[in-house]
């Protein structure tokens, strides 16, 4: 975590030393590099780990509760509704607060519905929502190429870099770290409960696990933690899908263990893409998915196959 965010403060279109850093936290000034790094490089930083932190700690979630290894945050559609919600919001001409909430209401919007499809008579099953999700999603991908397809060109840009991720303008607030906070706390108070749930429904059920009360918890705090990430960064894939499974095969299998380590490597692995994203062209910016993507299926792979040999 510290390297990832020391890498991204010095790096740039403007290289920093760590002298200068230093000088600078210390002694603040008027200077351009005091201008850079307290108007874009921490706040961008900050926001980068905490979106990264809340999809890795969601995707430890939904692996978990829908036992599937390949549920990520983005399952029941959360990142399409938030993706129809900001791509409206960019066609009227809105951005900053507008924009954000737009997506959020949109991500919130479309758990509801995932939620209320499902739940037939008052009861739901993995399955159903499940499908649901998927179907869902796929509406939403429909919806999605229909606004940019009808888009004129200069919003196209500005669309397809939200799809794929952006923190360009991402800034995180108190109400942010609070719900860091929440998540890291109340993830580790029901560590031994996902660490029996994981073993399957029957064992959980005949240790005295209210499975419907616990489900319900977690599904509600994922798609919380998904949205306010969607909501913060746009649509970064990847990180909630392949950082607990890189935990989970180098040994951290138990909750309370993978709980925090997901939340320190999935904001770092974060920072460091978000930091090559806006330096390996500077000063043109890639999104910063393409850069979670390239890092991390090669990464992912080498570990799997490193597991496998050994």
């Amino acid at each position: 975590m510290i390297f990832s965010m020391l890498f991204s403060f010095l790096s740039g279109s403007i290289d920093l030393t760590l002298s200068t850093l230093v000088t600078e936290f210390i002694n603040p000034g008027n200077s351009l590099e005091s201008q850079i790094l307290r108007e874009i490089r921490i706040p961008r930083t900050l926001a980068a780990f905490t979106t990264g932190a809340l999809l890795a700690i969601s995707g430890v979630i939904m692996q978990v509760i829908l036992r599937n290894p390949l549920a990520d945050p983005y399952i029941l559609g959360i990142s399409g509704g938030a993706a129809v919600g900001a791509l409206s919001a960019i066609l009227l001409g809105a951005s900053g607060i507008v924009l954000n909430n737009a997506a959020f209401v949109g991500a919130l919007f479309s758990v509801g519905l995932v939620f209320g499809i499902s739940n037939k008579y008052g009861r739901w099953s993995i399955t159903r929502l499940l499908l649901t999700g998927i179907v869902v999603s796929a509406g939403w991908g429909a919806v999605i190429n229909i606004l940019l397809t009808t888009s004129s060109s200069n919003n196209v840009q500005s669309m397809l870099f939200w799809l794929m991720g952006d923190l360009s303008q991402s800034r995180v607030h108190i109400g942010h770290y609070a719900l860091l906070s929440f998540g890291l706390i109340g993830g580790l108070l029901l560590s031994r409960s996902l660490n029996v749930l994981s073993r399957g429904e029957l064992i959980a059920q005949g240790l005295g696990i209210n499975l419907k009360s616990l489900r319900l918890t977690l599904y509600l705090a994922a798609s919380l933690f998904t949205a306010t990430a969607v909501t913060t960064a746009g649509s970064v894939g990847f990180v909630g899908l392949v950082i607990p499974h890189m935990l989970r095969l180098i040994g951290a299998r138990d909750h309370r263990v993978l709980m925090p380590c997901s939340i320190l490597l999935g904001g770092s692995f974060l920072t460091i893409a978000d930091s090559l994203a806006r330096t390996i062209i500077a000063p043109q910016q890639l999104p910063v998915g393409v850069v979670t993507a390239i890092i991390g299926v090669p990464t992912f792979i080498f570990i799997l196959r490193s597991t496998i040999t050994k």
